[in-house]
């Protein structure tokens, strides 16, 4: 589109008078508007040499990624992905550590990821401990009959059939049932509706200002959050060892019958990954919350924990998942590569562990 032209192009407007017809007053306004303009170049060229450097920084250098700077971030510049929103932070080193975010940060459908906050409400309020099952929890007709459901991700369970808590929070992270998530939130609360309202509440608590629950499963595209809030609620769940532990495992036993069921997870084939949930439909396209184990440069452990959302939104499940693991490894290979090269944080700069709840 031609750019709107200024008075006196070939435009048809008439010519500004010359300067020697304006009122003296006006006629200064030349010298001052140039004074203005290299004053203005001036902080620009300067506005970009500080932004350079800053760049610089964050990029990794030839001694290393902090080269010797205890400041420098471990988030800024990662290899972000081009479309939706990601965010990442490294524990254990303080500010250097520190979230770093990238894309819109609109709220997005997230699809299955919805589950984590499920567990997390069921975990708070049935904590388990160490190896503990948990009450056993009587399938209802209603998630037994949605175990055959050609519409969504559902796990087989029988009427009747009595499974511990332990057991349904696998069957629910690991294969992605929806029909268990409901299960679940009609044991805990009495309805879905209910165990939503807990969740908004959970929600709300951990300043988790951009999301909104509307589903214990995440099939609802009314369910809605950004990388930054998800980012908060997987810092607070990775505390739980029973979730960890869960989140983790890369086959569960089937409900019905002798065979396993694998995680829906792939990124748990690459080394240190443990955990933590995916999601992926239409709406949301690829979504996926994961958890690393990565070493400093002295063999100090830590967890990088990361959120990729709303890729490939539009098209297939399938295709929004490929995209948010090829992402997602990006991201993780880049934490790797950068904590590896780094040295330990002080103690002062750290931050608090992440312990068992």
């Amino acid at each position: 589109m031609r750019p709107v032209p200024e008075r006196g192009e070939q435009d048809g407007s008439p010519a500004p008078p010359s300067a020697s017809r304006l009122p003296h007053r006006l006629r200064r306004r030349p010298a001052l508007l140039a004074a203005g303009a290299t004053a203005l170049v001036t902080l620009v060229t300067l506005g970009s040499v500080l932004s350079v450097r800053g760049s610089a920084d964050d990029a990794p250098s030839a001694a290393g990624v902090d080269g010797g700077r205890p400041g420098t971030s471990l988030t800024g510049s990662l290899p972000w992905p081009d479309e939706g929103q990601a965010a990442v932070l490294v524990e254990g080193f303080g500010p250097r550590g520190a979230p770093g975010v990238h894309g819109p940060g609109r709220p997005v459908p997230i699809a299955s990821v919805t589950k984590v906050m499920t567990a997390y409400v069921i975990l708070r309020d049935h904590p388990l401990r160490g190896d503990a099952s948990g009450p056993l929890i009587t399938v209802d007709d209603e998630a037994a009959n949605e175990s055959f459901s050609g519409a969504e991700s559902t796990v087989e369970v029988r009427p009747g059939q009595r499974l511990s808590q332990r057991r349904l929070l696998e069957l629910m992270l690991v294969p992605s049932g929806n029909n268990i998530a409901r299960l679940l939130a009609r044991w805990d609360a009495g309805s879905q509706e209910s165990f939503v309202a807990r969740m908004n509440r959970a929600a709300d608590d951990l300043g988790m200002d951009d999301t909104t629950y509307t589903g214990a499963s995440g099939i609802e595209s009314t369910t809605t959050s950004t990388a930054a809030d998800q980012l908060k609620l997987a810092r607070q769940v990775m505390r739980d060892d029973v979730f960890r532990s869960v989140a983790a495992l890369a086959r569960t036993a089937a409900a019905v019958g002798s065979g396993t069921i694998p995680n829906s997870n792939e990124l748990l084939n690459t080394p240190g990954v443990i955990g933590i949930k995916t999601g992926s439909s239409t709406p949301a396209g690829g979504a996926l919350m994961w958890a690393v184990d990565v070493a400093d440069r002295s063999g100090r452990r830590h967890l990088a924990l990361g959120v990729v959302l709303h890729q490939r939104a539009g098209t297939s499940p399938q295709e929004g998942l490929r995209a948010v693991f090829d992402a997602s490894r990006a991201l993780v290979e880049a934490v790797r590569h950068r904590v590896a090269a780094t040295g330990p944080a002080t103690t002062s700069a750290t931050d608090a562990p992440s312990g068992t709840r």
